[in-house]
């Protein structure tokens, strides 16, 4: 995790030295601090500049809890340079190139495609709560100047991972 939090310094360095209006999604996850992984995560993969451009985006991020969870040296493994398209693969998988706030959801499943991958996610609402596949958002409609954060209790994988 040492990377993790190493490339969450690196990206506030970054980020907050930009310009003086609202956060975009990148700015908004570092400031959290719920997402140190996840950041790190986008940097090692180079989307540092897709998630801070004019979206909009939906983004479901995975707390640091979320990437804890998942066998041990996984996330260590996929920030290895010779891991990015995997690591690539696997975020774009969280991204959707819309604005999509809890409010605009029926209270049905719905199928999402995210930023580019042939995969598609499963969006339930009901009256116990939102799922993405099989991740709970626990926490749903952070804004940002170019999207929205739905926080989740699960890393998304590709079919067959």
């Amino acid at each position: 995790m040492k990377y993790a939090l190493l490339g969450a310094a690196a990206l506030a360095g970054l980020s907050l030295s930009a310009s003086a209006k609202a956060d975009n999604i990148v700015e908004t996850a570092v400031a959290d601090g719920s997402f140190n992984t996840l950041v790190a995560a986008v940097q090692a993969a180079g989307l540092v500049d897709v998630l801070v451009s004019d979206g909009p985006f939906t983004v479901f991020a995975p707390t640091d809890d979320a990437f804890a969870a998942l066998p041990e040296g996984t996330v260590e493994t996929l920030l290895q340079p010779e891991n990015k398209q995997l690591l690539t693969d696997i975020l774009l998988l969280h991204v959707d190139d819309r604005r999509l706030t809890s409010n605009m959801l029926p209270h049905e499943a719905i199928h999402v495609k995210p930023v580019n991958t042939a995969e598609r996610l499963r969006v339930e609402k009901s009256a116990t709560g939102v799922t993405v596949n099989q991740a709970n958002v626990v926490v749903a409609d952070i804004m940002a100047d170019n999207g929205v954060i739905h926080v989740i209790d699960a890393v998304l994988l590709p079919a067959g991972m």
